[in-house]
C-alpha cells in the first residue's frame, strides 16, 4: 500500500506542539518527551485519499512511573471534552475512546444517552457491558469483530486486546433470572438489565428501544422498571425512569419477556444481583479497558477491513510484548481531513511497530492531547475536524506519578 504509505512520509515530518487553532506542524524535529516513559511526535503520512497528518504518543509500561487508565466524567452516561477529563483526572496526556451513542433520531423524543457501545473498567471496577452488535452505533463492525472486543491494560501492566462478556444473575427466593445488561444503552431483546450509581441521571428509556439485530426498530411497548436497596425491592414503575441513582441502589430494567418477570416481584422481596464481566483469552484481571474494535493482531489485519472509506481517526497499538503502546490521532484540520481507510490505519499501525492494533470513535471525536514540558494542564495537540474539542463518553488516559 503505496510503501507501506510512502513509509509514514519517510517517518518524517516530526514536530512539536500544534494546538488547537494553529497551522498544521511542519519541520523535522525529534520526539518532545511529555513525561518520563511517554513521548509525542507528529508526522505526514500519505495516504490514498491524498496527504494527512498523524499525532503519535509512545508509552512506556516497563517505566514504572508511568500507567495508562480509563478517562470518563464519572459517569456512565455522561459526555466531556479529553482535555477536561485528562486534567480533572490528573493524566499527562490522552486521546478519545470508544464509539457512543451521540443522537436518536430513530427514536423521536428519546433521549440520547452519550454511552458507549464497549465494555469499560475503570482502576478494576467494571462500569458497564457491551450492547448487542446489531443496536451499536458505530460503523459497521469488520467480520469476525464483535461489541466486546476490547484493549485493555491487565493487573500485570500489559496491554492486550481481548473480549470482555456479561456474566451475571437476579436472584430471589424463587429462583435466579440471567442479567442481560450493566450500565448499557441497549438491552438484548426479552432481557433484564442492571442500572447502578455508575450510570448517572439519563432515562433509561433507550434501553428498551430497537432490536438485537435493528438498532432503528420501535422502542419495545413492554416494559417494566425495580428498584432494588439493601437487597429488598424498595419500587416499582411500568416504565424506564430518569434521575440519578444512589450509591447502594440498583434498578432492573426489563423488557418484553424480562418485563413479564419483574411484574412477579413485590415491594420487600429479597433479590441480589450480581454481576462480571469474563476475559474471553487473559486470566489476569484488568485494571482499565474499553471497546472499539481490532485491526491488526499479531502483526495482520483482520480479512475485510474496509480500504474505501477515508476519514480522521483514531487508533492504540500495542507492542513489545504489551509493553508499549503507540495512541494514535489523526488531524482534522481542513488540509489534512482526507484522512485514512481502516486498512491503511493497520498499515500504518504495523509501520509504526504494532503488533496487535485498535480502532477507536474517530471523526469529530478524534482527539489527543499531550503537557508541554513545565505545564500544569494538557493542551490539544491535533485539530480536531469540528474546530473544537466533541465531548466524549471516554478515553484513554496517560498518567506518571513522576
Amino acid at each position: 500500500m503505496r510503501s507501506a504509505l510512502a513509509f509514514l512520509t519517510a517517518f518524517g515530518a516530526l514536530a512539536g506542539a500544534a494546538l488547537v487553532g494553529a497551522a498544521p506542524a511542519s519541520g523535522v524535529q525529534s520526539a518532545t518527551a511529555v513525561a518520563p516513559g511517554v513521548t509525542y511526535k507528529q508526522f505526514d503520512i500519505q495516504g490514498a485519499r491524498g496527504l494527512t497528518h498523524a499525532h503519535v504518543l509512545t508509552v512506556n509500561l516497563r517505566n514504572t512511573h508511568t500507567r495508562l487508565g480509563l478517562l470518563y466524567p464519572g459517569a456512565v452516561a455522561a459526555r466531556a471534552a479529553v482535555s477536561t477529563m485528562a486534567d480533572a483526572q490528573g493524566a499527562v496526556a490522552g486521546i478519545n475512546g470508544d464509539f457512543f451513542n451521540i443522537t436518536e433520531t430513530q427514536h423521536p423524543g428519546v433521549e440520547a444517552t452519550g454511552s458507549t457501545d464497549g465494555p469499560a473498567i475503570a482502576r478494576g471496577r467494571v462500569l458497564k457491558a457491551s450492547v448487542p452488535d446489531g443496536q451499536r452505533f458505530g460503523p459497521e463492525l469488520p467480520p469476525g469483530t464483535t461489541t466486546r472486543d476490547v484493549i485493555g491494560v491487565g493487573v500485570d501492566r500489559r496491554a492486550r486486546l481481548d473480549s470482555l462478556a456479561l456474566s451475571g444473575s437476579i436472584r430471589t427466593p424463587v429462583g435466579r433470572l440471567p442479567l442481560g445488561g450493566l450500565n448499557q444503552y441497549a438491552l438484548p431483546v426479552n432481557s433484564v438489565g442492571a442500572f447502578t450509581s455508575d450510570w448517572g441521571g439519563v432515562s433509561r428509556v433507550r434501553a428498551t428501544c430497537g432490536t438485537d439485530t435493528d438498532r432503528g426498530a420501535a422502542c419495545s411497548s413492554d416494559t417494566y422498571e425495580v428498584t432494588v436497596r439493601g437487597n429488598r425491592v424498595v419500587s416499582k414503575a411500568a416504565a424506564p425512569g430518569k434521575g440519578a441513582i444512589a450509591a447502594g441502589t440498583t434498578v432492573l430494567v426489563g423488557r418484553e419477556a424480562g418485563a413479564r418477570q419483574l411484574r412477579k416481584f413485590f415491594k420487600g422481596e429479597p433479590v441480589t444481583v450480581s454481576h462480571r464481566l469474563v476475559a474471553a483469552t487473559s486470566r489476569t484481571a484488568y485494571s482499565f479497558a474499553l471497546g472499539g474494535y481490532p485491526v491488526l493482531k499479531g502483526g495482520r489485519p483482520p480479512a475485510g477491513l474496509d480500504d474505501t472509506a477515508a476519514a480522521v481517526r483514531t487508533a492504540v497499538g500495542i507492542a513489545d510484548g504489551g509493553k508499549r503502546l503507540l495512541l494514535f490521532a489523526l488531524d482534522g484540520a481542513p488540509a489534512y481531513r482526507s484522512g485514512l481507510t481502516i486498512a491503511e490505519v493497520a498499515t500504518a499501525m504495523r509501520s509504526l511497530g504494532s503488533v496487535d492494533a485498535f480502532s477507536l470513535d474517530g471523526g469529530g471525536s478524534t482527539t489527543l492531547v499531550a503537557r508541554a514540558p513545565g505545564a500544569a494542564a494538557v493542551s490539544v495537540r491535533n485539530h480536531p475536524s469540528g474546530n473544537a474539542e466533541r465531548p466524549v463518553p471516554n478515553g484513554i488516559g496517560v498518567f506518571s506519578t513522576s
